[in-house]
């Protein structure tokens, strides 16, 4: 029998699962994540971690788990955990692959859709007594046949937004690591997000990036905060460098309730519900139970975390 911390209570019957297989499991209460103190407290004595992107899972952690085997993650990235600190350590990572491919790009074209014909704007002004008549020249939106959508990352989400947009007459391209970003960025109409955040990647849509985008472009990040410069995102959007945003990550996560990400114009934003489906969800608890499951038993995980770049 182990024993195993998991970070905070998950939908479907990954825990149960747990518990089945004779393991002892402690789940931390509240619907907060635990605090620095409460995670060290909870891995002191515990042979696996199922952590939640919200936990940083790093050197200080691991070497206050002495008995720790196996840390898997509920996410599809892994930026919470300090990859290399626990191959040093010799300390298996898995993380919820191939899970969130489907629910991701169903948001991300929700976003899209709500961005590029004004939705939020439309439903406050209905709402807001601003709706007087049917106006010819008002709620004015982007039509999508013909527009150029550009996706920077060439994984499996990114071919999903792919496949999702090709049938609204959509020109698709990709932006991969060795492409020439800006020059691709200058001529899309709509650019969508989805490469995982690493030290290459982070602020990659810096200022000069989004200087080199149209000044009508739409913006859309699914992936993680951090690939975008937030202060530079609000300025260009005061500025009309670009012509709107919509994100479901933010940097940081969650924004004060006085960050001027909230008055930036024209820019939607979602408190990260790209798998938020309850199918989805169940998945990824599912993926990280077996990811435990194999590890604490012996055996290769089966959705590893990618080796760290020292590894």
């Amino acid at each position: 029998m182990a024993k195993i911390f998991v970070a905070r209570a998950l939908p479907g019957d990954a825990i149960e699962r747990l518990r089945d297989a004779g393991h002892e499991v402690t789940v931390h209460g509240g619907s907060m994540p635990p605090t620095r103190e409460e995670l060290l407290a909870g891995v002191a004595d515990a042979d696996g971690l199922l952590s939640l992107l919200t936990d940083r899972v790093d050197g200080e952690l691991l070497d206050s788990a002495p008995q720790l085997k196996a840390v898997a993650n509920f996410a599809v990235g892994c930026d919470n955990i300090d990859l290399a600190a626990a191959a040093e350590r010799g300390i298996p990572v898995g993380v919820a692959a191939h899970v969130l491919t489907d629910a991701t790009a169903d948001l991300t074209m929700a976003l899209l859709l709500a961005s590029a014909r004004n939705l939020p704007e439309g439903e406050r002004d209905a709402r807001e007594g601003r709706w007087k008549t049917w106006e010819p020249e008002g709620w004015l939106g982007r039509e999508l046949r013909g527009a150029k959508l550009l996706i920077v990352g060439r994984g499996r989400i990114g071919q999903a937004v792919a496949d999702r947009a090709e049938p609204f007459g959509m020109q698709i391209s990709f932006a991969g690591r060795d492409d020439d970003l800006h020059a691709a960025l200058a001529e899309a109409d709509i650019v969508s997000i989805h490469c995982p955040l690493n030290e290459q990647t982070h602020h990659l849509i810096d200022a000069a990036a989004l200087a080199a985008m149209k000044p009508d472009a739409l913006l859309i990040n699914t992936t993680r905060g951090g690939v975008v410069d937030q202060a530079a995102l609000i300025e260009a959007l005061h500025a009309g460098t670009i012509g709107s945003a919509a994100l479901d990550v933010t940097d940081p996560e969650p924004p004060a309730a006085d960050d001027p990400i909230y008055s930036a114009p024209n820019c939607l934003i979602v408190p990260h519900i790209g798998s938020a489906t309850a199918t989805t969800r169940a998945a990824m608890g599912n993926c990280a139970a077996d990811n435990l499951l194999a590890a604490l038993a012996g055996e290769p995980m089966p959705t590893p975390a990618p080796a760290p770049p020292s590894a």
